[in-house]
């Protein structure tokens, strides 16, 4: 079984890892609509000249096609087909926004704006409807065409191996991350049992396992060759304590370890952090020696997330129905009063405490965004004025202009998203796309206000 595993991973890294060491010209554009919050003096010009300006996507949410060129199920295909009352208009990604059909118009979309780099993730069972055992040729030769078709047109692919959408055949057979043999590593053992107050600590133990092992292959066999990076993709907000009592502060470090230092702290460090064995007890899995060695230093660089900032509550912890949420011992909290917190400010000063706890790797900003909500009365002329979306963005970058400043290593920054797609267990009700989908026009897409903004800041 782990051959069989580690044969799959072998696929992936031989098929796509050598495109991203590929050097790329950013494509410029010229002429836009000149939104009244652009700020001609702040541009791309302002940061490192190799750094890198995109947008993401991701397998289920974009490419529809479900059952088309023998794809298998994932878990979101199953999901979302049991249990529509758990989406919240009741869709699902069967066609999304049909990108698997119409990936040549987006990138002509992708090239007006001017993008470096497109985030995208590969489907698992697109390549491998079982999991594991025979490739689905037919999506291999997407993804090829896909990359080809980027590179063509002077964009860098960015490509996510998996972006949450496991194989249903692995999650029958195996409990999906629940168990060890979907990790392609040595000392892969028995599933360790669990419920819901050990389960989600258990998939995270594995995860790292997983990442470490897909690094591990593609360091020793492929890397001198190919001069690729591989990295893994951390999602965290940041927080500041409600108030300066040693409780809430303290809390908040808590909050912090839970969400970053779970991964970070054994890719950096080769351990969990103390908070979190000190809080989860014998039901956080324990790093080995070995594992420990293996999972330690398993990056080049770390994809970043960051959508938010709370305040964090000191609550107290229970010794009844625990729970990763309960463990964390804290309560996240917004302002009252529709007052709100400075979620550019947190992300600076998330950046910052990256470079000064974890050795200041090198970050790549993978997703970061505001969604709205959609409206299908609205006309689409209406629609594609998301002035908000243009202020969100230009105050994040200004924050990641002074973090760089600041001696943080970041590389580059994915905004989320390109497109208006299906938004997880928010259907298609809380778009984040600079391109807008009309949902009662066959697709067509538009650029907003915000993607034109964005074409004119990364004009060189």
């Amino acid at each position: 079984m782990r051959v069989k595993l580690e044969s799959a991973f072998f696929l992936f890294f031989f098929l796509f890892f050598s495109l991203l060491a590929t050097n790329i010209v950013a494509v410029g554009a010229s002429g836009s609509i000149k939104p009244s919050h652009y700020v001609s003096t702040f541009n791309r010009t302002l940061f490192p000249y190799t750094f890198l300006f995109g947008a993401g996507s991701a397998a289920y949410q974009v490419e529809g096609a479900a059952n088309i060129d023998g794809k298998g199920p994932s878990i979101w295909d199953t999901f979302t087909h049991q249990h529509p009352e758990k989406i919240a208009d009741g869709s699902n990604g069967d066609v999304a926004v049909d990108f698997y059909h119409r990936y040549k118009s987006d990138i002509q979309l992708m090239k007006k704006i001017g993008l470096d780099s497109f985030r995208f993730s590969i489907s698992w069972s697109r390549i491998f409807p079982e999991g594991k055992g025979k490739v689905n040729q037919l999506g291999v030769n997407f993804y090829n065409n896909l990359i080809n078709e980027l590179l063509a047109n002077g964009i860098k692919p960015c490509v996510t191996l998996f972006h949450w959408d496991v194989p249903q055949a692995l999650e029958d057979e195996y409990g999906g991350f629940l168990s060890r043999k979907i990790v392609c590593s040595d000392y892969s053992g028995n599933c360790i049992a669990g419920d819901s107050a050990t389960e989600p600590y258990v998939v995270g133990h594995h995860w790292l396992l997983s990442h470490a092992a897909a690094a591990r292959l593609y360091k020793d066999k492929y890397q001198a060759s190919q001069k690729g990076e591989i990295g893994i993709t951390l999602v965290t907000f940041w927080y500041y304590p409600k108030t300066d009592t040693a409780a809430d502060i303290e809390a908040r470090k808590r909050a912090i370890d839970f969400w970053f230092g779970w991964h970070a702290n054994p890719l950096v460090y080769g351990d969990y952090p103390e908070r979190m064995k000190s809080s989860v007890g014998d039901r956080l899995p324990t790093l080995t020696k070995e594992e420990s060695k293996y999972v330690k230093g398993s990056y080049d660089f770390i994809g970043l997330n960051y959508y938010q900032t709370f305040y964090i509550e000191d609550a107290p912890a229970t010794t009844t129905n625990k729970s990763l949420s309960s463990d964390q011992q804290a309560n996240f909290l917004l302002p009252e009063g529709g007052a709100t917190i400075d979620g550019a400010q947190g992300f600076h000063d998330l950046l910052v405490y990256i470079k000064d706890t974890y050795q200041n790797p090198t970050i790549y900003v993978h997703e970061n965004g505001v969604s709205e909500t959609y409206d299908a009365s609205k006309p689409v002329q209406e629609a594609i004025m998301d002035i908000d979306r243009i202020r969100f963005h230009d105050s994040h970058f200004r924050a990641l202009l002074q973090a760089i400043k600041d001696g943080v290593n970041v590389k580059g920054y994915y905004l989320w998203s390109f497109l208006d797609h299906f938004e997880w267990t928010s259907g298609f009700t809380s778009p984040y796309g600079i391109t807008y989908v009309d949902f009662n026009n066959n697709l067509k897409r538009t650029l907003k206000y915000s993607a034109y903004w964005y074409k004119k800041f990364l004009l060189k």
